[in-house]
């Protein structure tokens, strides 16, 4: 499926992340033209933005399906590993599309709690739907990586790269889980992401990454003339090509 929304020449401006530049820099650096190719393209101009930002050693995990190819791309980019974090969006049962929450490999459940306030939920309420998120998520785990655990994150670096921001419930749930295992910078990397959705999430992390940021955002495929939907064969197919399980990358612990 090609999904093109947007006209073509967009520029969008980056998000300004990084909280110890000056505006004048800011505004020095080039925007971004949309939308993008593919989550190719998407990944290599992401990648040259983090380039340069100090991740020596970082492991790179990508939230499957559509963050793997972008996150294959900066894998190649930093010389890093190339892992996925396996996340599942909470759905509200009557409207299973409306996330009311996410969960993450290794965490436990993040909430919009004011979203459940709002629809009359509890946490309890949606037990029954966790559960079965968390059994999909299981599933996808040994689909991706078989029996390998997650990298060692302790003490390193961390980037966390998805293909873009919506609401942001599932990179939410990723870097909450992630933050407990210790990481020494833990970065959130998206080529594109809804204004509102960026601010909020500018707290959760030490390094937000976000090459543009418009707050006209319907959804993230508006901003890709090619955003096909991608298989668990194409996210093993992408860990395959960044040879994850057999080549050695500078900073691999």
């Amino acid at each position: 499926m090609k999904v093109q929304a947007t006209p073509e020449g967009v520029c969008a401006m980056p998000w300004d992340r990084t909280r110890n530049r000056t505006r004048e820099e800011i505004q020095r650096e080039e925007t971004v033209r949309l939308p993008y190719a593919d989550r190719t393209e998407a990944g290599r101009v992401l990648a040259e933005r983090l380039a340069p930002l100090g991740l020596e050693g970082a492991a790179v995990l990508a939230l499957p399906r559509g963050g793997v190819p972008v996150g294959y791309e900066i894998a190649r980019r930093l010389d890093a590993p190339l892992d996925v974090l396996v996340t599942r969006k909470i759905g509200y049962p009557p409207q299973p599309e409306l996330g009311v929450g996410a969960i993450a490999e290794g965490g436990s459940p993040v909430f919009d709690a004011g979203l459940l306030a709002r629809l009359g939920l509890t946490e309890e309420d949606l037990a029954d739907t966790v559960a079965a998120e968390r059994a999909e998520l299981d599933r996808r785990v040994a689909a991706y990586r078989g029996g390998r655990p997650l990298p060692e994150t302790s003490g390193r670096p961390v980037v966390v790269v998805d293909d873009g921001l919506a609401t942001g419930g599932t990179a939410r749930a990723a870097v909450w889980a992630l933050r407990e295992r210790g990481p020494s910078r833990l970065a959130l990397a998206v080529p594109v992401g809804a204004a509102e959705t960026v601010r909020r999430l500018e707290a959760e992390v030490d390094l937000l990454v976000v090459p543009a940021a418009p707050w006209d955002f319907r959804a993230v495929g508006q901003w890709y003339r090619d955003f096909g939907q991608l298989t668990d064969r194409d996210v093993t197919g992408w860990l395959e090509r960044a040879g994850r399980s057999t080549t050695p990358h500078n900073g691999a612990r």
